[in-house]
C-alpha cells in the first residue's frame, strides 16, 4: 500500500473518531500520523524494513502498528470497524460550512441524519432550528452551507486529484507497450479543484492497456470500455477517463486533452488561418501531415514558442507566444525557504527542531515559525510570555543548527475585528517578520472587512498578508473584501501578500496573484504547515504561482539566505 493511501486511512479514521465523540488528542494524533506519512513518501516501506518508522515524529508506538499493518497486509481491521460503526454518509456531512464533528453527532441522535439529504429535509421542515444549541439562524446557515456544497457539484481538491491518479498512471506505465504516459485536462493545469481525471498513454496497442486499466482495484464501477479509451468510477466517486493514442499521435493528443476549450479552439483557428488542420490526431498542412515529436514542436509548426500547461486558458498567452518566448514560470526548486508554519507551540503537530529538519531535507535553507497569536486560544496562542521563551528556543536552535540554515521569528498576528493587531507594537518589534490574518468574525461587511485588512495591511509592523480571503475550497467561500483595494494598499505598503499553499485554501488564487504582481506587489508562497508533512504543500503554490504567470523574481521566497535576512525586518520585506 501506498503512503498516500496510508495517509488517506489515518485522516479518515481521526474523522471517524471525530464523529464518534472520542478525545480530540486521540484524533488529532491520527491526523498528525497521517501528515508524517505524506512527509515520507517513497521511504514508508523501507522505514518499516529497517524498524525505523518509530524513529518518525508524529508517529506514536500505536498508529505504528496500524501503519505497518496497513502496508505489510494491505488492510486494517479496526479501520474497518469505525467504517462500519458509523453511517457513510455522515462524512459527506462535514462538508457542509459550519458543522464540524461535534454538531454532526448531535445532528445523527437527535434526529437520526446521516446524508446531505436527510440534513435538507430536516433544515427545509425546521426541525433543526429546534434543537438545543442551533436554532433558527444555524439552520439558515446549514441550509445556505447546503446550497454552497451542491453549486460545487462533485468536484475534488487537487491534492485529491494527484493522490487518485497517481497509482494509476504508475499501473499504465508499467504496462507491456506503452511508451509515454501523462496526466492531462485540468489537473495538468493545476486548477484549484478537479471534476474529472484525464490520462493519456501512447502505445501501438491500446486495447491490452485499457483492459487492465478497467480491472484495477481503484475501479468501482466500468462506465465505458472501448478500444481507444475507457471510463471508470473509481471508488471515491470521481470519474477517471483513460485514452490511448499511437505514439505519433502523443504529443497533438497530449495538448488538445491538457487545453481549456477556449485554448484549443483558439489554436484550431490559429491553424486554420496559416492553412493548416489540427485536431487531436495531427497537424496537416497542404501537402500531408507534418509531424512533431512534442507539444514544443505543434507550437513550433504553428508560430509560437512554447506554453506552458498552466497557462493554456485562452487569456492571452498565445499572443505572448507569439510576440516572443514566455518568461521562465517560477518552480518548486526556486523556492529557497518559506514562512507561515506552525509547531506544537499553538496547533502544529511537531517540534520546532523538527520542523526544521524536516525543511532542511527538502532543500530549503531557512524556514520561518509563524504559531498563532493570543486571541487564537482555540488553537493555542501564544501569550506574550510563551512569545519569549518559544524566541529563546529559537536563538539556541539556530547556535545548534549551524550557519547554513536559520528559523526565523514570526507570529501568525490575528487581525481584530476593527483592523488593530493582536499584540501591542513593542511585542511586534521582537519578531523577525509578522504575518497578518484573519481569523474570526468572517460576517462583516465588505466596507468594514476592507478597511479591517487595509489597516492591518498599512501597520509598519506586518510583513505579509496570510490567507487574502479565508477561503476553505469546497468548504466555504471567502468573507466579503475588496481585493482590489487591498492589493492596492498592500503596493503601497510595501507589504507582501502570501499565496497560501495548502489545498484546502490556495488563497491567494491566480488571478488576483496576477493582478498583485501587475501593481508591484510581491507575492510570498507559504504552506500553512502544520506538521512536517505540510511542508510538501509548498508544491500546490508554486501550481497558484505559474497559472498566474509568476517568475522567480515575483516571489519574494526565492532570495538567498542572506538577501531574505537582511530584508526581514518588522514593517516588511522592503521594495
Amino acid at each position: 500500500m501506498r503512503s498516500a493511501d496510508v495517509a488517506r486511512i489515518l485522516d479518515e479514521m481521526g474523522t471517524l473518531l471525530e464523529l464518534k465523540g472520542e478525545n480530540p488528542f486521540r484524533c488529532r494524533a491520527y491526523h498528525n500520523a497521517a501528515d508524517a506519512v505524506r512527509g515520507l513518501g517513497d521511504d514508508l516501506p523501507d522505514r518499516i524494513a529497517s524498524g525505523k518508522l518509530a524513529e518518525v515524529p508524529g508517529i506514536g508506538e500505536t498508529i505504528q502498528r496500524k501503519i505497518i499493518q496497513l502496508v505489510t497486509t494491505g488492510s486494517l481491521p479496526s479501520y474497518e470497524q469505525l467504517r462500519a460503526e458509523l453511517p457513510p454518509g455522515l462524512v459527506a456531512l462535514l462538508r457542509v460550512p459550519g458543522l464540524g464533528p461535534k454538531k454532526i453527532k448531535a445532528l445523527h441522535e437527535a434526529l437520526q441524519i446521516e446524508s446531505l439529504a436527510d440534513l435538507r429535509r430536516a433544515g427545509e421542515s425546521g426541525k433543526i432550528a429546534g434543537l438545543k444549541g442551533f436554532g433558527a439562524k444555524t439552520q439558515r446557515k446549514i441550509l445556505e452551507g447546503l446550497a454552497f456544497v451542491e453549486s460545487t457539484g462533485g468536484r475534488i481538491l487537487q491534492s485529491t486529484a494527484w493522490r487518485l491518479v497517481a497509482p494509476i498512471v504508475e499501473a499504465v506505465r508499467s504496462c507491456p507497450g506503452v511508451v509515454r504516459v501523462e496526466v492531462c485536462g485540468s489537473l495538468r493545469r493545476r486548477l484549484e479543484t478537479i471534476g474529472d481525471l484525464d490520462v493519456l498513454f501512447a502505445a501501438e496497442d491500446p486495447v491490452p492497456v485499457l483492459d487492465r486499466f478497467v480491472g484495477l482495484p481503484e475501479v468501482a464501477a466500468v462506465l465505458s470500455h472501448g478500444e481507444t479509451k475507457a471510463s471508470v468510477r473509481l471508488a471515491g466517486g470521481v470519474q477517471c477517463d483513460l485514452r490511448g493514442v499511437r505514439p505519433e499521435q502523443f504529443p497533438f493528443a497530449l495538448h488538445y486533452f491538457t487545453g481549456s476549450k477556449a485554448h484549443n479552439i483558439a489554436l484550431r483557428k490559429r491553424a486554420i488561418a496559416r492553412g493548416l488542420r489540427l485536431n487531436e490526431y495531427g497537424l496537416e498542412g497542404q501537402e500531408g501531415p507534418i509531424p512533431c515529436s512534442s507539444e514544443e514542436e505543434l507550437f513550433q509548426a504553428l508560430g509560437l514558442h512554447p506554453i506552458p500547461p498552466e497557462l493554456r486558458e485562452d487569456r492571452g498567452e498565445i499572443e505572448r507566444a507569439e510576440a516572443g518566448p514566455i518568461p521562465p514560470l517560477i518552480e518548486r526548486k526556486d523556492l529557497t525557504g518559506t514562512f507561515h508554519c506552525h509547531t506544537d507551540w499553538s496547533d502544529g503537530g511537531n517540534t520546532l527542531l523538527e520542523m526544521a529538519e524536516a525543511a532542511r531535507a527538502r532543500g530549503l535553507s531557512y524556514l520561518g515559525i509563524a504559531d498563532h497569536s493570543r486571541s487564537a486560544g482555540y488553537a493555542g496562542g501564544l501569550s506574550i510570555d510563551r512569545v519569549r521563551r518559544q524566541g529563546e528556543e529559537i536563538d539556541a536552535l539556530n547556535d545548534q543548527l549551524g550557519p547554513d540554515f536559520r528559523l526565523f521569528k514570526g507570529i501568525e498576528c490575528d487581525i481584530l475585528a476593527d483592523g488593530t493587531l493582536d499584540y501591542p507594537d513593542e511585542v511586534l518589534a521582537g519578531f523577525d517578520y509578522v504575518v497578518a490574518s484573519v481569523h474570526s468574525n468572517f460576517g462583516q461587511p465588505i466596507g468594514v472587512m476592507t478597511a479591517r485588512i487595509v489597516r492591518a495591511v498599512r501597520h509598519p509592523m506586518v510583513t505579509m498578508l496570510g490567507h487574502p480571503t479565508g477561503r476553505l475550497l469546497l468548504r466555504r467561500d471567502g468573507y466579503a473584501v475588496d481585493l482590489e483595494a487591498v492589493i492596492a494598499e498592500a503596493a503601497e505598503a510595501g507589504t507582501l501578500i502570501e499565496i497560501n499553499a495548502n489545498p484546502h485554501r490556495l488563497d491567494l488564487d491566480a488571478e488576483h496573484s496576477r493582478r498583485a504582481r501587475d501593481r508591484g506587489v510581491r507575492l510570498v508562497i507559504n504552506p500553512d504547515a502544520h506538521a512536517v508533512g505540510g511542508l510538501d504543500d509548498l508544491d500546490y503554490g508554486v501550481g497558484v504561482a505559474r497559472r498566474a504567470g509568476l517568475g522567480p523574481s515575483d516571489v519574494f521566497n526565492t532570495a538567498p539566505l542572506s538577501r531574505i535576512a537582511a530584508e526581514l525586518r518588522p514593517g516588511g520585506a522592503g521594495a
